[in-house]
């Protein structure tokens, strides 16, 4: 079709591979998860997660101090409670640990985007994202109807301790719908719902269940988060919470459903995040501490394909490290 087009010509000179360069990775596309638990001047390592920590809330403004002066200004709280019990009441308490640092991050970064994870396996003394029924014969199950209340009381708590964004992820049918009804009664009609609308079941969550404490105490996730053989039920599930009113759709896990992200943006051409989980960032830090792999490199070009497949922002706990390196 071009007979005469040599591809390597582009490639020669530095500034040439930069000007032509399809897509651009910068820290503005980042969205950077902490993880804030009670007490003043903690700061422990997540071993699962080098270079990520629980915080507490004075430790915690400092590390956003940090990341926003890399030009990070994005981030996903997640709570670690001081008590749990069966409905994860603490979740929507306006003394609870996400408000406590809510506030203080309101207070001490006046231009920052705060986004709160809605769920409640942090907060349930059984790990799971809801109260549970029993459906007969020892067996349990997340009570999806009674769950979706409680989300609308935790998301509006956390918008009024300074939320700019509600994340729904326990993946709970019509959760978008009674969320959006609960934040439009209480006034906050302007508030974005960013929804794990495609959540998959998935292996790589190992080291986050690690740094939020939220192991399910009995059986698994399955039965509400995504069979990871499934494209066209991620299809129907974005749909569906489009329909309820959500204004930002994400992909979790991102680095083995690319095409996920890819169909979902070429399908609804909506704002699509994905989250670059846990276990996709402790691979890359395992393999670069044994040398078997450069860790900018790698974990860059990881980035850059999440952005290339469709992803407006992307939530990553190499935020920080690729901020640096980006400069």
């Amino acid at each position: 079709m071009f007979p005469n087009h040599r591809p390597r010509r582009l490639r020669q000179h530095p500034v040439l591979r930069d000007l032509v360069r399809e897509t651009d990775l910068a820290p503005s596309d980042f969205i950077l998860p902490l993880f804030v638990r009670p007490g003043r001047g903690i700061r422990k390592e997540i071993v699962s997660m080098p270079g990520n920590f629980q915080l507490s809330v004075d430790t915690l403004v400092e590390e956003a101090g940090k990341a926003r002066d890399l030009g990070i200004k994005a981030f996903i709280l997640f709570g670690i409670p001081a008590t749990k019990d069966a409905v994860g009441s603490s979740s929507w308490d306006e003394h609870g640990i996400v408000h406590q640092a809510l506030k203080a991050l309101r207070e001490a970064h006046k231009d920052v985007l705060l986004v709160t994870d809605e769920c409640f396996c942090e907060y349930t003394d059984h790990g799971h994202c809801g109260p549970l029924c029993d459906l007969g014969g020892g067996r349990m199950d997340v009570d999806n109807d009674a769950t979706l209340p409680n989300l609308a009381k935790q998301c509006v708590s956390h918008v009024r301790a300074g939320a700019d964004i509600v994340a729904p992820s326990g993946m709970m049918d019509g959760m978008v719908q009674a969320i959006r009804k609960g934040l439009d009664e209480a006034g906050f009609t302007r508030t974005p719902i960013m929804s794990y609308a495609a959540k998959y079941a998935s292996g790589f969550y190992g080291p986050f269940r690690d740094a939020a404490e939220s192991p399910p105490q009995f059986g698994d996730r399955a039965g509400y988060q995504m069979d990871p053989a499934n494209t066209d039920e991620a299809m129907r599930e974005v749909a569906l919470d489009l329909e309820e009113g959500a204004d930002i759709i994400m992909v979790k896990p991102a680095l083995s459903y690319l095409d996920v992200i890819r169909r979902v943006k070429d399908r609804f051409g909506v704002p699509t995040a994905a989250y670059n989980v846990s276990g996709e960032f402790a691979m890359v830090k395992a393999a670069a501490q044994r040398g078997w792999i450069d860790e900018r490199r790698v974990a860059l070009e990881i980035l850059t394909s999440i952005k290339r497949a469709g992803a407006d922002m992307i939530l990553t706990y190499h935020a920080m490290d690729a901020a640096r390196w980006l400069k």
